[in-house]
């Protein structure tokens, strides 16, 4: 079943550029565009969107604050944020108006499509660069609700142990030197706790780690 694609973004020649990304894709059904959240609310009002990839930095309504609001008026309807901006508050308001991606204007258009195609199928994704604001809100906040494991998943002490370095924002080359191990190895258990814990990157990793306490 393909996608409906709203894209909000007032930059004109921003707009085709991602049209012409996802114009190929077997996933993607029509694709809307839009240059102001008030359009693109009237778009999503008036036709069935799955996915909108929204700029924050809109004339009028912000993209926050759109976010909010389309997320009142259609709950299901996935949101990746794309902007220019790595603010720490930009960030989380984002996230607390409901929005499921965080993606930087930098990103390569390649890799946006896997990643709103990830989106669509239930992931959540953010940009490398703003995972540590992510991570650091995790586990200061009281929204993520901490339960006993359901299950071990499997993973060995080291892998456990390199799970915690994980959800304190060590990346591999920093986790390598704590634990006195080569980087390839320490790669090797990185993919081995993604598999294990059935997600997809190292930041979903984090926030299951942190979510179920297997750390």
């Amino acid at each position: 079943m393909k996608s409906n694609i709203l894209i909000i973004e007032d930059h004109e020649l921003t707009r085709f550029g991602l049209k012409t990304a996802f114009e190929s894709c077997d996933y993607v059904g029509e694709i809307f565009e839009a240059e102001s959240a008030e359009k693109g609310i009237e778009i999503v009002t008036n036709n069935p969107i799955n996915l909108i990839i929204m700029d924050l930095g809109l004339p009028g309504m912000n993209g926050i604050e759109a976010t909010k609001q389309i997320k009142d008026l259609k709950k299901d309807i996935k949101i990746v944020i794309l902007t220019s901006h790595n603010d720490e508050q930009e960030v989380l308001n984002s996230l607390k108006a409901g929005a499921n991606a965080y993606c930087s204007k930098e990103i390569n258009p390649k890799r946006l499509v896997q990643v709103v195609q990830s989106v669509l199928d239930g992931a959540a994704w953010f940009d490398p660069s703003i995972s540590h604001i992510v991570l650091n809100a995790a586990t200061k906040s009281q929204n993520i609700i901490q339960t006993k494991p359901e299950r071990n998943y499997g993973l060995t002490t080291r892998e456990t142990q390199i799970l915690k370095l994980i959800t304190e924002g060590y990346s591999n080359i920093e986790i390598a030197k704590e634990l006195f191990v080569s980087i390839n190895t320490t790669k090797a258990h990185v993919a081995s706790i993604l598999q294990k814990l059935e997600v997809d990157d190292r930041l979903q990793a984090a926030l299951k780690a942190l979510k179920e306490r297997l750390v």
